[in-house]
């Protein structure tokens, strides 16, 4: 089991703590997002998509382009573009058929992915002679906010895989026997003024079959997910995942027919700016939307280490830009309508 300091992101010397840098786009933009069954199926629905998707990735890179021009900044707005693979609840299936189809419809429809990565690789990352637990790193950040009043019976999210943000309903507690008490509905933390929404997230559950025992959730994964985008993640002093570069134009190239052959992060644009970005903008269809509403109150939930964070923005504001702090609020999304 790795221990917290394997993923703090800082080497002790005395009192001296150093944070690994990496090269940080000013965006990251997701082209799109498919269940593998619709990469199983035919093409049409892919390629519908991609069309929507090239309208509004031009759309915002010219506006993102433009205010950074209007900002005075120093330099071209850098901008790299990413597709996240569904590998994960879908090992079954054959990057042989998967990949090629997905390059071609997303060529045909003018859509650059510069880096095409796995969401089993946000679950355990492959890398030179070890796997890195990303998955259980992550969950092993997590802080619950204290509830006032409760029983203590419900086990905590760390080991129950429930994660809300805010006070369940009084049906979650037990009491004896034919004990009568009002209901009390569910409250969203920090809601005083407006009425609350309130999320219970399944972020995992048993799993027998799983090397850590565990079944993640899409949500989760989505997690780790941005956390990668961002340049939030370090292990052993060393950024988690780096690109990968792959050829697939090259003379005599292959897939495997296996994902766990392939790296977590593939680069496949050798001129692409950098993976990591500030700041993260993902465009999917609508029907995403409950996913990523789960993505940021988690991120909201995790103790990221703070020389990390701090880095990042101290860098951000080297060249001129104002980041937040709050790591869930340097996501965008851009959901296409009726998907």
């Amino acid at each position: 089991m790795q221990t917290s300091a394997e993923f703090a992101g800082y080497v002790e010397a005395g009192e001296t703590a150093t944070v690994p840098a990496t090269d940080m786009s000013h965006l990251s933009i997701e082209v799109g997002h498919f269940y593998m069954e619709d990469l199983l199926n035919g093409v049409e629905r892919i390629e519908a998509q991609f069309e929507r998707v090239r309208a509004m990735l031009d759309e915002r890179v010219a506006s993102e382009s433009a205010a950074w021009s209007h900002t005075g900044g120093d330099g071209p707005f850098r901008v790299s573009t990413c597709f996240l693979l569904d590998d994960y609840f879908r090992a079954d299936t054959d990057p042989r058929e998967i990949i090629p189809k997905l390059r071609s419809a997303a060529a045909a429809c003018g859509v650059p992915i510069d880096y095409l990565a796995r969401e089993a690789g946000c679950h355990e990352a492959p890398r030179v002679g070890e796997v890195i637990p990303l998955a259980k790193a992550v969950a092993d950040m997590l802080v619950e906010e204290p509830i006032e009043h409760t029983t203590g019976q419900r086990p905590p999210a760390q080991d129950l895989g429930w994660l809300a943000n805010g006070r369940r309903s009084s049906e979650s507690e037990s009491g004896p026997a034919m004990d009568i008490r009002p209901y009390t509905p569910p409250r969203e933390y920090g809601r005083q003024r407006s009425l609350s929404i309130f999320i219970d997230i399944e972020m995992w559950r048993a799993d027998s079959n799983s090397a850590d025992g565990r079944l993640w959730s899409c949500p989760f994964l989505a997690s780790v997910w941005h956390l990668l985008r961002l340049g939030m993640i370090r292990y052993q002093d060393e950024v988690a995942v780096t690109p990968v570069a792959v050829d697939p134009d090259v003379e005599g190239f292959e897939w495997p027919s296996d994902w766990r052959d392939l790296p977590a992060v593939m680069q496949l644009n050798p001129n692409a700016k950098p993976f990591t970005a500030y700041r993260s903008l993902s465009l999917m269809p609508e029907r995403y939307i409950g996913i990523e509403h789960a993505v940021r109150v988690i991120l909201d939930h995790l103790d990221l280490d703070e020389r990390v964070v701090n880095s990042v923005v101290d860098r951000a504001s080297r060249e001129g830009l104002v980041l937040p702090g709050r790591v869930s609020a340097r996501i965008g999304h851009g959901l296409l309508d009726g998907s």
